[in-house]
């Protein structure tokens, strides 16, 4: 009798650990979920000249904050977009400011500053935007290309950062701003 209630108890608390771990998955699945909707990821496809160029980021919102301060600091390099590293790809050679870039797949950092913004392409890809420290995650040795553009201010305020790709290069466009990388 003793050893049926105690088969009993067992059976109990494993069904109910059980269902506390399912639980707890799908409490973590919908948490995941909610982080992933605050960057979404996006695409921006297009062609300059001959190139077909792709730019795969996640797009953080402003919601009040101010760039330069609380997004993407001044002087600071920044993952140009939210989450793993944002990765600019061009199936053709082309010029960037002037300046030559293979074809191929990099990982797209920028520095921002009031009047001037860097761009860094890196050779590395795939990797998490940031290291647990906050610095952005980028080996400097793995850097093929920088260039420095001046930023403007966009034609209309964007919410969500966007990239843009249109016959004169890329553009970053992001609350009132805008950053255009010339590209032939």
């Amino acid at each position: 009798m003793i050893s049926q209630n105690l088969n009993k108890y067992i059976m109990k608390k494993t069904q109910f650990a059980i269902l506390l771990f399912v639980l707890g998955g799908v409490a973590t699945s919908i948490m995941v979920s909610a982080q992933e909707k605050k960057s979404p990821p996006a695409t921006a496809e297009g062609k300059v000249g001959r190139a077909s160029i792709s730019i795969a980021y996640s797009s953080p919102s402003v919601k009040g904050r101010k760039i330069g301060v609380e997004l993407a600091p001044y002087g600071k390099i920044w993952r140009a977009g939210a989450n793993e590293a944002t990765i600019f790809q061009t199936n053709k050679d082309i010029t960037v400011e002037g300046k030559p870039l293979k074809a191929g797949k990099y990982s797209l950092f920028a520095i921002s500053g009031e009047k001037e913004w860097e761009f860094i392409f890196n050779s590395e890809t795939g990797q998490w935007g940031i290291k647990r420290s906050g610095e952005a995650n980028l080996d400097p040795a793995k850097n093929v290309l920088t260039v420095k553009v001046k930023p403007g201010k966009s034609a209309s305020m964007n919410e969500r950062l966007t990239y843009v790709i249109n016959a004169k290069g890329v553009a970053l466009l992001w609350d009132n701003l805008e950053v255009p990388l010339a590209i032939k």
